[in-house]
């Protein structure tokens, strides 16, 4: 490897991977060889060495973070680096530690603070990373920061700063709401829409500020015109409207002007907003909400706001205290959410996406963007002659059914898209089948098999069943069906740090060749999946 360039050093690092310790004397032995590549002066080399030191240390927690201790250096470097695009990767890879390591970075919390020159993508990453940060040490230091960003001439910025500082505002509530109720007096469009969106998820969050928020809520009608800011300033006054003098004035604005009113959204938050007011305030609420509910029902277009109105209409024919039981029943404990996002997850969950663009895309995108390439790996994969002018072409419709196409050198395969078939016929048909193909397919211990689904969904092979993720050995059972009505039945069986998983299908017709071609598209699908392909 010393001889190999940084590319080649790379390569070799990621094929690595592939490779499962027999011991752990062999494991350990084996870090030890690798340990210079994780001081190597190329930026790719260290990534790649870090992951496959993650993946390998799994069963080891102290050396996967001894291991993270040891890239800290390499990794801020690079999120000061003047490549703009190595800059954005590795603010996503620090998102990603964080996660598992909160406080682990939260020293150089000044490198994260974003620069004039930055665009706005690596601005936005600094400030995700600078929530994550915040301890009892800095928060002075770096609310003052992103109060600096919410005035930024960028619009979006600026209400990204505001969000940041929602954010942080779940564990420092005092110093945070102060701030934003700061910003109100600005009296800027974007700025208040932004701070009062951040007050609905606050109020809910952390209800001892629902006090200082309500005070600071009169007014901000005026300076909102978009449809999130609006939907969230009447949510709070509906909620919240009995804290507020005049808060039956400012929701009689909004009615009198609902003809111009361009949001159906808005209409149907104001439906709601209204009637909670009218079940606590009656008296002066009955008169406008009589005209809402008139004009919502007799004269409004949009189906969603009237259906709503009718719903209400009817409910309050019901009775008061039958409409109070269903617009103000207990909520749940607020701070079960908090508790969610607080978790620590482990290291084992993402390192397998370490040094991938996952962290880029994020795993539920990457995953969908991974199945929609498959049509086109299965194309390359089985027609490597195929002209060029063809590649990359939607497949065939016939009879105005969309087929996945996928040829083979003796025969040619046309799944249908969508198979009829039930748990229980499946169970039924499968019985008396017998089985026409048995393989091992190589699988990544580290890939969620739960990301087969999306990718077997583009090519047409249904998932009938499957067994939740992280079972002791994991299942699915699946279903195709050929244009001739053939169908292939497949159960997939992955046992936990198996390397391997194991596909057992069956045909109704005996066909060998149509069978050879679907354990191939089968097989390609898996591979492209797992990244062995």
């Amino acid at each position: 490897m010393p001889d190999l360039d940084q590319w080649g050093q790379s390569e070799v690092l990621t094929f690595l991977l592939r490779y499962k310790p027999r011991s752990d004397e062999e494991l350990f032995d084996i870090l030890n060889l690798l340990d210079s590549y994780l001081k190597s002066s190329s930026c790719s080399v260290v990534m790649a060495a870090t992951k496959l030191f993650l993946v390998l240390a799994r069963d080891f927690p102290h050396v996967q973070t001894d291991v993270l201790v040891r890239v800290k250096g390499p990794l801020l470097a690079a999120c000061t680096s003047e490549s703009r695009e190595l800059c954005f990767a590795a603010l996503c890879h620090v998102r990603q530690i964080l996660d598992s390591l909160p406080g682990h970075f939260s020293s150089h919390y000044k490198k994260f603070f974003c620069s004039y020159s930055e665009p706005y993508y690596i601005k936005c990453q600094k400030m995700e990373v600078l929530c994550k940060l915040v301890n009892d040490e800095n928060v002075q230091q770096v609310l003052e920061e992103l109060r600096d960003y919410c005035t930024d001439i960028s619009a979006e910025l600026a209400q990204g700063a505001i969000f940041a500082i929602g954010k942080i505002a779940r564990t420092y509530t005092e110093q945070c709401v102060r701030i934003l109720t700061e910003l109100l007096e600005l009296k800027q469009e974007h700025i208040t829409s932004a701070v009062v969106q951040v007050f609905r998820d606050l109020v809910w969050l952390c209800p001892q500020c629902t006090e200082t928020v309500s005070q600071a809520l009169p007014g901000c009608e005026e300076n909102i015109q978009d449809s999130e800011g609006k939907q969230a300033l009447i949510w709070l006054l509906g909620v919240h409207g009995e804290r507020i003098p005049n808060v039956p004035y400012i929701l009689e604005d909004f009615v009198d002007n609902i003809k111009s009113e361009t949001f159906s959204v808005v209409k149907v938050e104001l439906l709601t907003a209204l009637v909670r007011l009218f079940i606590a305030r009656p008296a002066e609420c009955q008169d406008m909400l009589g005209r809402l509910l008139y004009y919502c029902i007799e004269e409004e277009r949009d189906m969603t706001v009237r259906d709503r109105a009718l719903f209400y209409y009817r409910l309050l024919q019901a009775g008061m205290e039958e409409t109070k039981r269903v617009l103000c029943s207990p909520t749940s404990d607020h701070s079960l959410r908090l508790l969610e996002e607080q978790a620590e997850s482990s290291v084992n969950l993402w390192a397998s996406d370490f040094n991938t663009l996952v962290p880029i895309y994020g795993k539920e995108q990457w995953t969908a963007m991974t199945a929609s390439q498959v049509l086109t790996d299965l194309h390359h994969a089985d027609s490597p002659c195929e002209d060029a002018s063809t590649v990359g072409k939607a497949p065939p419709v016939t009879e105005d059914k969309e087929k996945a196409h996928s040829d083979n050198s003796s025969s040619d395969l046309i799944l249908m898209p969508s198979v009829c078939l039930t748990a229980e016929q499946f169970e039924r048909t499968w019985i008396n089948l017998d089985v026409g193909c048995q393989q091992s397919v190589p699988w990544q211990e580290m890939v969620p098999p739960d990301a087969i689904q999306a990718a077997l969904q583009v090519v047409h092979i249904q998932t009938i069943a499957m067994s939740k993720a992280g079972s002791q050995l994991w299942k699915a059972y699946l279903a195709a069906q050929d244009d001739t009505g053939c169908l292939f039945l497949t159960e997939l069986l992955l046992e936990i740090g198996g390397i391997e998983i194991q596909m057992l299908v069956k045909q109704s017709d005996n066909k060998p060749e149509v069978l050879q071609a679907f354990v191939s598209v089968l097989k390609t699908v898996l591979g492209t999946v797992a990244g062995l392909t």
